[in-house]
């Protein structure tokens, strides 16, 4: 590696401080950036549906992991790839960079969402859709987190902790377990991110290859956070789901499905 490397440094000096702490604005866009309103999320499973009138939850849920990784990988090569055009200087390829980041925070909240409402989880508490996503993004660390918060403060945990924390935990526990999991969620993204952020500001077209790889590694990472955050699909669709995607239709003069 060379000994000075630009890019690095003005990715550190526009995402860090000088003690190395988040800057405000990079939290307030990584936090906005995985809060998707709930709207957002029954219209994505509206329009999976009626694309797939007959398909199970698990059929469903299978199409939900395809459309994430797809968006994701294009999404990371497609900021990639501008790295090989002339005019785009280090400093603006940097910034597209930055916004496929929080691109792929904005597509991983809305596929974890829309999981969540497949299980019967509904996403319209913010507090409980933000924590959800925080956990599911952190990975292994996320849920060995939220085991042991849950754990302290429930009285023992199921194995599928994205249940728990979606539903039948009291929302002063999920506050204390929110707390707990954003301080370490933000170092752990920017860290993550950090190393994909600077390969998709590679030249000579090498960043299309470097972030569309890394992006998709990070989906898979997130599939399977998913998985074991919620587990196996219902075998039906949840009743209230099904309601307010009825609901849903009717509002924009579609026939239900």
């Amino acid at each position: 590696m060379a000994r000075f490397n630009p890019a690095g440094k003005v990715a550190s000096g526009a995402v860090f401080d000088r003690e190395g702490r988040p800057k405000p604005g990079v939290q307030r866009a990584i936090e906005r950036a995985i809060e998707v309103q709930r709207p957002l999320v029954l219209a994505n499973l509206r329009r999976l549906r009626k694309k797939n009138p007959n398909a199970t939850p698990a059929e469903l849920n299978a199409k939900l992991e395809r459309d994430y990784l797809v968006a994701i990988t294009a999404g990371g090569a497609a900021v990639g790839g501008t790295a090989v055009v002339p005019a785009i200087g280090t400093v603006v390829s940097l910034g597209l960079s930055a916004a496929a980041t929080v691109g792929f925070l904005e597509a991983t909240a809305l596929y974890a969402q829309s999981v969540a409402e497949l299980h019967g989880i509904s996403t319209e508490d913010p507090e409980r859709a933000r924590t959800l996503v925080m956990g599911i993004l952190m990975g292994e660390e996320g849920s060995a987190l939220i085991q042991a918060t849950l754990g302290s403060s429930a009285g023992g945990v199921t194995r599928h902790w994205g249940n728990m924390v979606g539903g039948s935990m009291s929302s002063s526990a999920v506050r204390s377990v929110g707390a707990s999991i954003r301080k370490r969620f933000l170092k752990r993204m920017l860290a993550r991110q950090g190393s994909a952020l600077l390969g998709r500001a590679l030249p000579f077209g090498v960043g299309a290859a470097v972030g569309g790889a890394a992006n998709h590694k990070m989906g898979r990472t997130v599939i399977d956070s998913t998985r074991e955050a919620f587990g196996p699909a219902p075998t039906v669709i949840p009743g209230e789901l099904l309601t307010d995607l009825e609901r849903l239709a009717s509002s924009n003069g579609e026939r239900s499905v």
